[in-house]
């Protein structure tokens, strides 16, 4: 019998443990469970809540009773405003707001829309009409509002909410007056007194006259929001998951897509604003991308990208507070009049 002290016995009886200790792992550990999904790098760019104040609202956060959008400062939210997530049968959700320069929010929650005091009392209010949908609610000056009532026939209307009058009207083509839902998400009354409309069911992007006659058109896949930019471009975002500026013929200038963002995932980009600055916020929007809720806080909630695609901002906000998915973002220490057409938003 070999000596156990005899180098090579040593060497065969620690290679021996060596494998002992495997097998026992092998066969007593519990299986490692599989990571959920991540959509985030390990340090995120800029300073969270802090790096600027801000208004956030967001859509289909079926998660919760109520559905909730918050004003940010200093990093801690300061001031917010809850709907019940049902109003009667219809699911109610913030998919378009706008905070005022008197501190107002005008806001459209699907079942209708309505403006809601600093002091938290509601001002103003329109219900959709039954088998209708209001998505878009824009405010022009103090005493305007643009409203969208997505159905058959969908219908663009500037309604004075002083006198309860409605200013102007006209119907918008759809891809399928019967799918009310999927119709529009974003249109803008710009400076000119066109309309920007979004066409999500019929993948483009058109710009109408005042008496609504089609001026302006872009292939666009699933575009959500269009905006025209004070350099005359359009800035479209994609349910896709891209935002693409376009000239007024057509071509593209600037795009921002998956290969920019790197390891951040994009899902919906809903809204999108161009800053003075020349940077672009994007609400990245995950309930499509991300089913299960309990993995939504892997999803980074807003971007801020420079000219140069540059990544500067990236927030990530599901626990105190939580936020909630994205599709409204308007900064507070932007400058210019949102309601003047003075914010590219």
């Amino acid at each position: 019998m070999r000596d156990r002290n005899h180098p090579a016995a040593r060497m065969a009886i620690v290679v021996g443990c060596l494998l002992a200790a495997r097998a026992a792992a092998q066969t007593t550990q519990p299986a490692i469970p599989a990571a959920r999904p991540t959509t985030l790098p390990a340090v995120l760019p800029g300073n969270g809540l802090m790096q600027h104040p801000f208004f956030y609202a967001g859509e289909w956060d079926h998660r919760k009773p109520v559905q909730t959008m918050f004003v940010v400062r200093d990093g801690r939210v300061v001031w917010s405003w809850s709907i019940p997530s049902k109003d009667g049968k219809n699911d109610s959700e913030f998919s378009d707001a706008t905070m005022l320069s008197n501190g107002n929010v005008v806001y459209a929650c699907k079942t209708g829309a309505a403006e809601v005091t600093a002091d938290k009392k509601v001002i103003w209010s329109y219900e959709a009409p039954k088998g209708f949908e209001t998505h878009i609610a824009q405010p022009i000056g103090l005493d305007r509002v643009m409203l969208i009532q997505n159905g058959s026939p969908a219908t663009l209307m500037i309604v004075n909410i002083v006198t309860g009058k409605i200013e102007k009207q006209f119907n918008l083509p759809t891809g399928s007056p019967t799918k009310t839902h999927g119709q529009f998400r974003r249109v803008r009354m710009t400076k000119a007194g066109t309309f920007l409309a979004a066409h999500m069911d019929n993948n483009k992007v058109v710009e109408y006259d005042g008496d609504g006659k089609p001026i302006w058109s872009a292939a666009i896949p699933a575009p959500w929001a269009a905006v025209r930019l004070n350099n005359g471009n359009t800035l479209v975002t994609s349910n896709k998951g891209f935002v693409r500026e376009l000239t007024p013929a057509g071509d593209t200038v600037w795009e921002f897509t998956q290969k920019d963002a790197g390891d951040i995932k994009l899902y919906s980009i809903q809204e999108a604003d161009r800053l003075a600055n020349g940077d672009t916020v994007i609400s990245n929007w995950c309930p499509n991308g991300i089913r299960n809720t309990k993995d939504w806080p892997t999803s980074v909630q807003v971007l801020e990208v420079t000219p140069e695609k540059k990544v500067v901002w990236a927030l990530r906000s599901w626990d105190t507070p939580d936020l909630g998915p994205a599709t409204c973002i308007q900064l507070l220490d932007e400058p210019g009049v949102a309601e003047d057409f003075g914010q590219q938003r």
